[in-house]
């Protein structure tokens, strides 16, 4: 039988949750590991080698391991909405509802189930109780913390978990790993999405969603050439638009500035300070609150606050009105290049991460801008 105080640590076979594994067996916890498979192996995403390692971990850590494979779970919790996002022409974040549906969510349950009282992960983020209320912190590695990804988590979701490394400097993990004689002190960091891999994005997504070529226009409604569907591009996207050069303008490189999803249209602008690649504000729905929602959000008032729209951008100060249910608008204090629809604003009250929301649009003053989706 399980211990009632049993730990299970979610093991991916990196060097992250091994050094979270042992700590916690150092400090004396019960601890059982948990291994999670979320794709099918297809030669970029190499879930056979990363079992290998996650038991060689447990071999030299002297813990037992479990295995078990969501990768149905992922196809239709996550991945379905991944395809449906750039389907639609918006830019989509899959590793925060893979946090949100797969890790705390039918994992912690799963782990649950196997007798865990506790449960804990390799992020760079810590989590507290206040009042009984589970609250969401940064790590305090800047340039690690992974708060970012963990801001729609549930606060109930967050109560019981474990994130040792949390109080940590990634140069610190791998020492501990060292240290320890782990044979993954040394491997390198997993990056990207695991299911996309090493491979080119573009040849990926052709799997799964069909061409649909239509006009690049620049800002002045000018044609400036093809595009092969708006899927294949993001915001602020510079390779990859195959623009000649033109006689009526300098030879500035083209970023992509918006989609007009309607008339199947890709905007573009020249050169990487245009005014068209920056907004002051931005409109956000699906709102989610680690807890409460702030008082001031709530009663109709004025957030002052700060917030990142994307990964390891540092905090940037903004003034959150809430404008309907699950929706606000963001001001902020400076430009903020291409925010982009379908990522995430992520809000903050200096270390504690307050929530995040879905980036809906961005204002701009071009009317091009104003009519792209």
């Amino acid at each position: 039988m399980p211990s009632p105080s049993l730990t299970i640590v979610a093991l991916s076979g990196g060097v992250d949750s091994a050094v979270a594994a042992l700590l916690l067996r150092d400090a004396g916890h019960n601890v059982q590991c948990l291994h999670m498979s979320n794709w099918e192996d297809d030669g970029y995403c190499d879930n056979a080698r990363e079992f290998q390692d996650a038991r060689r971990i447990c071999l030299e850590l002297g813990l037992p391991l479990h295995r078990v494979n969501f990768a149905r779970e992922y196809r239709e919790q996550v991945f379905a909405d991944f395809l449906a996002e750039y389907g639609s022409g918006r830019t989509p974040n899959p590793d925060v509802l893979c946090n949100r549906q797969i890790k705390f969510g039918v994992m912690r349950r799963y782990a649950k189930r196997l007798g865990a009282t506790q449960i804990a992960t390799g992020h760079y983020a810590r989590v507290e109780a206040v009042d009984g209320t589970p609250r969401l912190l940064k790590g305090v590695d800047p340039g690690k913390d992974q708060s970012y990804f963990l801001h729609a988590v549930a606060a109930e979701d967050l109560a019981g978990v474990l994130m040792p490394l949390g109080a940590l400097l990634k140069s610190d993990v791998r020492e501990l790993a060292r240290k320890a004689g782990l044979a993954v002190a040394e491997k390198k960091d997993s990056t990207g999405i695991c299911f996309i891999g090493e491979r080119p994005f573009t040849e990926f997504l052709q799997q799964y969603l069909p061409d649909d070529p239509g006009v690049i226009r620049d800002d002045s409604g000018v044609e400036r050439g093809r595009h092969r569907g708006l899927a294949y591009y993001t915001l602020g996207q510079r390779h990859g638009l195959e623009i000649g050069g033109a006689a009526d303008r300098p030879a500035d490189a083209w970023y992509v500035a918006a989609k007009h999803a309607a008339r199947n249209e890709l905007i573009v602008v020249q050169g990487h300070e245009h005014p068209l690649l920056k907004s002051g504000s931005l409109v956000a729905t699906g709102a989610h609150w680690i807890g409460p929602p702030p008082r001031e959000f709530e009663h109709g008032r004025p957030l002052h606050c700060h917030a990142k729209i994307r990964y390891r951008q540092p905090d940037q100060a903004c003034t959150v009105i809430r404008t309907a249910e699950g929706a606000f608008e963001a001001h902020f204090a400076q430009l903020q290049r291409t925010p982009t629809p379908g990522q995430f604003i992520v809000l903050y009250e200096g270390d504690r991460c307050l929530g995040g929301a879905t980036i809906a649009a961005a204002t701009a003053d071009s009317p091009a801008l104003r009519e792209a989706v």
